[in-house]
């Protein structure tokens, strides 16, 4: 069973589909990147499996059942957008009111189940105001959390962090999926911290789904290169192209793509009288991937 299942779903503004006929495969305990760039239908879509919005067409299926019945609907937890707290109450104050709006009986206890997952049992107190964005993120992803949600919908969690808050926050993701068994759904544009832990990605583009695929298959895909730097790079880059079919110098370095082999390149140029200062081996990433990818969408 799958804990999101999206077959030719659309929704149109004014005559323009915002998300056009599209497709969506969630796996049970997955962290599922969702990527596209602005104004491809990555929030739309969010807020159709939300409820917030009202498919035009199209099926959405949440752990095998319509996503619209009442006994799926409650295994669902959402942060789009903001938490949507008042500022002037405390941490502990606005998870009151939430498990209030919820109907959740033991308040006290859930609110120090979701507290600690969050990393904020310190902090309940805080008035909502003070909380730096990290907090003030972390807040939304614990009223998300009240219920025990089997599905965690997360529209752009980690945007406006610093590196020591998208760490916390990747931390909490894995907990949440490795320790409490619950599927997350995540937006986001950045790529690098998404590919840290994501086990699965959808990239969608003008509101179509143009490829699904897992981390594994990811990595399998993704092109290996030999990256260097020679005291002379114009030198080196032209023997290279003579020998190798695909030379680029990237960021300061060549790359020769499509090749592991570090010790064959150091012998080649070494032969024909270059010093190298440095060589490594590299694997594209989830960013480059996407680029390249949207590069050849745009070509075709």
């Amino acid at each position: 069973m799958n804990a999101i299942e999206i077959r030719g779903l659309s929704k149109s503004f004014r005559g323009m589909y915002a998300v056009d006929h599209l497709d969506m495969t969630v796996p049970v305990g997955s962290i599922y990147g969702f990527i596209g760039e602005n104004g491809s239908g990555k929030s739309t879509t969010e807020k159709l499996i939300c409820g917030h919005l009202a498919p035009d067409s199209g099926d959405i299926k949440l752990f095998g059942k319509d996503y619209t019945d009442p006994g799926v609907r409650v295994r669902v937890g959402a942060l789009i957008e903001n938490a949507g707290c008042f500022p002037g109450s405390s941490v502990y104050q606005n998870l009151k009111m939430q498990c209030i709006n919820l109907g959740i009986k033991n308040a006290d206890e859930e609110i120090k189940r979701v507290l600690e997952i969050v990393r904020m049992e310190d902090n309940a107190q805080l008035k909502f105001k003070k909380c730096s964005l990290g907090m003030k993120q972390r807040i939304g992803i614990a009223m998300a959390l009240l219920g025990e949600p089997a599905l965690l919908i997360l529209d752009e969690p980690i945007n406006g962090l610093d590196t020591d808050g998208m760490r916390i926050m990747r931390e909490i993701l894995v907990d949440i999926t490795q320790k409490y068994g619950c599927t997350v759904l995540i937006s986001s544009h950045i790529l690098g911290e998404l590919e840290k832990i994501a086990t699965h990605y959808g990239i969608i583009r003008r509101g179509r789904m143009i490829m699904e695929l897992s981390a594994e298959e990811m990595d399998n895909r993704a092109q290996v290169f030999v990256s260097l730097k020679t005291k002379d790079m114009n030198g080196a880059k032209a023997l290279l192209k003579a020998e190798y079919k695909n030379v680029k110098e990237e960021d300061g370095y060549l790359r020769v793509y499509d090749i592991d082999d570090t010790a064959s390149i150091v012998d080649f140029l070494m032969k024909n009288g270059h010093v190298i200062n440095e060589i490594k081996k590299n694997k594209i990433g989830l960013e480059e991937y996407y680029i390249e990818l949207m590069s050849e969408k745009e070509d075709k």
